[in-house]
């Protein structure tokens, strides 16, 4: 398997307060990675961390066999790869859902307004938004708003789509939408990392699980394992509390 990501060694305190301790993991080509845990495990802080939103306290990043934590890497030429999908959207307010989809490939990518719009359009084709192109952000629902996030990110042809808590803004009748449009990516063989609340979700897309208990990787595999045959007690109590 192919690592597209490797996370070595990795921690991040905020003042005394250590949130993460020493995580190794990796994402490989093609994988649809789930992180899942309660409230306050570190999981969106790590998640920031690969995409460096936050910066690390210290440990490795390999992104394609070179440390992105060195001093000498462009951090936004390694942002430009990964995608990222938000809990609040973060659409632009004032722009229509097309321009949305454009304005940071024009402006990272440097395309042409022509192949900008064709490439968002095929994107939001993808997740059922096309007929959308001059809403604005407030026209639409928490659901609607999420699937324009999604294309905007596919838009930039990230190596690979990092998921913040993509449903927990939602209402409930609207987060099937959004996991349907994410399980079809997953099909097409996008690379992910999902962090989610949604256990259903992660046991049926997930290539691996990773579960997260008071910042460490407490244990990861498949999901018939991490579901159905949890090895650790930590991870036993947790689903017992999310299943039922």
């Amino acid at each position: 398997m192919e690592a597209v990501i490797e996370i070595q060694h990795l921690n991040k305190a905020f003042g005394t307060h250590e949130v993460l301790k020493d995580i190794n993991f990796s994402v490989n080509k093609g994988e649809v990675v789930c992180i899942i845990g309660s409230s306050g495990s570190g999981k969106s802080t790590l998640l920031r961390c690969v995409n460096l939103l936050e910066k690390p306290s210290g440990g490795k990043i390999i992104y394609n066999g070179e440390n992105i934590l060195d001093n000498k890497h462009d951090i936004s030429a390694y942002r430009t790869k990964l995608g990222m999908v938000f809990q609040q959207f973060n659409l632009f307010n004032n722009h229509n859902v097309l321009k949305n989809c454009t304005v940071g490939q024009m402006k990272v990518l440097k395309r042409s307004r022509q192949e900008a719009e064709e490439v968002a359009m095929k994107y939001l084709k993808v997740v059922g938004m096309d007929q959308y192109v001059n809403a604005k952000p407030k026209q639409l629902s928490g659901g609607q708003k999420q699937r324009v996030a999604i294309a905007r990110a596919l838009s930039m042809e990230p190596d690979v789509m990092l998921f913040d808590e993509p449903t927990s803004a939602l209402d409930p009748e609207m987060v099937g939408e959004v996991l349907k449009v994410m399980k079809e990516l997953a099909d097409s063989g996008l690379t992910m990392l999902i962090v989610t609340h949604e256990m259903g979700f992660a046991k049926e897309v997930s290539d691996r699980v990773v579960f997260m208990d008071k910042g460490v990787i407490a244990e990861e595999g498949s999901p018939e394992q991490i579901f159905n045959q949890p090895a650790q007690e930590r991870t036993r109590e947790f689903l017992k509390r999310t299943l039922n």
